[in-house]
């Protein structure tokens, strides 16, 4: 096997572990259950792939970047996020509104979902396991490539198993129970990543 496969599938592997107990999964999968599948898979996909290019060109510089500017980035994005929800999970609606959100039609566009997932993952990804591991990879293994490529299909093949549970979950419980509790997941990565800044 040629080195820049061995490179390909050694990141493929370390941050498919990485990331499916991570909380890019939960938010990617929470994010579904508020917005269309396509629109979140597009926005977060866009994150990754960013996440990815600047992961491979600063290879291990990356784990110089302050922690405080990284927890304070990802608490906003996640304090943001959780305040919209719970704004629109308690907001009373009509049941024409009800029905048409659970059918999958929400009033969100497709250019704004994905804008909105797309902010919350890139900041999410900020200093995350995976994108360490790979600016790691890169730095040990000299192909930053193949690392490259392999980090991206990993972090995709993560989101799209999130996108289809979360929207099989979306067609199943009422949307405005599902806002409520992703605005509170969202309110508890938000304190999770303010505590970082603590330590």
């Amino acid at each position: 096997m040629s080195p820049a496969l061995i490179a390909m599938f050694t990141a493929f592997g370390l941050v498919l572990a990485v990331e499916l107990p991570d909380k890019t999964l939960v938010a990617t999968l929470v994010l579904t259950t508020r917005f269309r599948a396509w629109p979140v898979f597009a926005g977060v996909s866009v994150a990754f792939a960013l996440q990815c290019v600047i992961a491979v060109a600063f290879g291990s510089l990356l784990t110089l970047l302050p922690d405080t500017v990284v927890s304070v980035l990802v608490a906003a994005m996640f304090g943001v996020g959780a305040a919209l929800l719970l704004r629109e999970g308690f907001r009373q609606g009509d049941e024409a509104g009800e029905d048409a959100s659970r059918s999958g039609a929400g009033p969100a566009t497709f250019l704004r979902s994905a804008l909105t997932s797309f902010g919350v993952l890139f900041a999410a990804e900020w200093g995350d396991a995976s994108q360490l591991a790979t600016a790691g990879l890169v730095a040990r293994l000299g192909n930053p490539f193949a690392v490259g490529v392999g980090a991206f299909v990993a972090l995709v093949s993560v989101a799209g198993l999130a996108v289809f549970i979360g929207a099989k979950l979306r067609s199943r419980i009422r949307p405005k129970l599902i806002q409520r509790s992703a605005g509170f997941v969202f309110a508890g990565f938000a304190v999770f990543a303010a505590t970082q800044l603590l330590w």
